[in-house]
């Protein structure tokens, strides 16, 4: 038995290939087959677009873990921190 012989039996014909999730046809797919769910797509999405990250709604610095979030006007808003949130708020008001 040759190298390409053991490696052939070894993986066998009948197992299924993994599902790129990271793909948009593998995000599909995976749907179709219920291993994932809306919410978890959309994360793969925002994964894929990898650039966009949450900025401050005042500043427009990217935001870490530590964040301030306000709704305003029915609109969510996020802030580096507490005093960003307040100078916003007085910002739309005077609009």
């Amino acid at each position: 038995m040759d190298e390409e012989d053991f490696f052939e039996e070894d993986i066998g014909e009948d197992e299924e290939e993994e599902t790129d999730v990271y793909s948009e046809e593998g995000r599909e797919e995976s749907i179709e087959d219920d291993e994932i769910d809306e919410v978890e797509e959309g994360f793969m999405q925002g994964y894929d677009s990898g650039d966009r990250l949450a900025k401050c709604s005042l500043c427009h610095k990217p935001l870490t873990d530590d964040f301030v979030e306000e709704e305003l006007n029915d609109e969510i808003y996020r802030f580096c921190n507490e005093e960003h949130a307040e100078a916003f708020k007085r910002k739309i008001e005077k609009s």
